[in-house]
This record gives structure tokens, sequence and C-alpha cells, in this order.
């Protein structure tokens, strides 16, 4: 660190700059094609289990077997999501998920270790989930929509990275522990993750709630000085 010549006191930390591969990697027009990668694998993720929560279908990237009976648009798969039946109602799948994972709190060794999470849980079970499993199923299926798109793709990482980790609080590991590490490099590069995609055009519009962009700027009569481009 430096010190200032009059009062010898330690400066503020932050004049530091980026590292040469840290900018590249994240903000960088030609590393974009290794958030394209990152960000289509993730979005396919969270797209497919959003559509079988909403739609009920089981989509497959080989295209050639989407006739097949198990892997049709529709389904049975959104029972107890954002559909219901006599024996089942509209939220029944999430509240099982939370009645398991609550029972799997008790014990010497409980897959949920945190007595708050727990709290959280009991009141899905019992309370919460009419509309808690709509809005999973929805909120997984928009997640995977602006990924794929590469629109808002910051936010969208954000987002899913939440209810990665609450998936994995309440004791589920599987596919989480790689998707949320995905997530945090996407936000990382939430400036050129979605080069290739709708933020290209969107981030130089909108800008951040930090720092507007240039539709902003006109509405209040300012000029733009809005930074969120990549470089070469």
């Amino acid at each position: 660190m430096t010190t200032t010549a009059s009062t010898g006191r330690i400066s503020d930390p932050g004049y530091f700059a980026e590292p040469p591969v840290a900018r590249w990697l994240f903000a960088s027009r030609s590393a974009s094609w290794i958030w394209l990668v990152a960000r289509l694998w993730l979005g396919w993720e969270w797209f497919r289990a959003g559509w079988e929560k909403v739609f009920g279908g089981q989509l497959t990237l080989k295209f050639w077997q989407w006739g097949d009976p198990a892997y049709g648009f529709t389904g049975d798969g959104n029972i107890g999501w954002v559909r219901g039946t006599d024996d089942v109602g509209v939220g029944d799948a999430v509240a099982g998920f939370a009645a398991r994972a609550v029972q799997a709190s008790e014990g010497p060794h409980p897959d949920v270790a945190y007595g708050w999470y727990v709290g959280f849980l009991e009141w899905i079970r019992d309370t919460a989930h009419p509309w808690f499993g709509p809005l999973v199923a929805v909120g997984e299926l928009v997640i995977g929509v602006l990924l794929l798109l590469g629109l808002f793709t910051g936010a969208a990482a954000t987002l899913g990275a939440l209810l990665n980790f609450s998936f994995v609080f309440a004791g589920s590991a599987g596919i989480n522990p790689a998707m949320i590490l995905v997530s945090i490099l996407l936000i990382l590069a939430w400036r050129n993750a979605g080069w290739i995609g709708l933020d290209r055009w969107m981030l130089p519009a909108l800008g951040t709630p930090w720092q507007p962009g240039r539709l902003l700027h006109r509405r209040r009569g300012n000029p733009s000085t809005s930074d969120t481009s990549t470089t070469d």
C-alpha cells in the first residue's frame, strides 16, 4: 500500500486496479464466448426444470426423441406444482419437499443444520406452499429463459444461486453445487456474460442502479455517461 507524503497515513486500498487476466475474463468481449457456454448450460438446466414444473413435460436436448412419450412438451410433471388433482393440491410438491427436509433436520447429524431454516421450511410446509410452489416453478422457468437469451444475466444468475442455496440448505445436493459455482462466475462476469445475447444492447441502454444507461439519462435530460460496455 501507499502512504501520503504529508501525513504518512495509509491511503484508500481501493486504488488497486484489476489484474489484467481478471479484466480480460470478466469484462472483455473476447472472453464472452467462454461465458456463452457456461450461460447456456446453466440456462438449459433451469429452463428444463422449470418447464417440467409449469407445463409437465420432460425436455431433452435429444430432439429426435421429442415424440417419445417420456419426452413430451406437456405431461403430468406439474401436478403438485402449478396444477392439482382430486388427491394432490397445488403446491403439494414443494410442501412434500419441505416436509422431508424438516424430517431430515432431526437426529445427531441432521442434513438441515440451521434452526431458522427449519422454521422457514415448516412455514412452507404448513402455510405457504399453495403459492410458493407456483412461484418456484415459474421462477425457475424465467431464470432459464433469461440466461438462454443473455438478458439481465447477472440478476438471473443471482436469483438462480439463491434458489440453489435454498435447496442445499434443505439437504439436497445433486447438481446444485455445480450450478452455484457457475452462477457465481456469471455474476462476476455480469458485464460480458450476456454480450453474445440481449445484454449487448440492454446494458448500455438501461445501465445499472448505480450507473444509469442512455435511456434513463435521456429522460432526465442529462448527457450519457454510462460505461457498462465491455472492452476488446
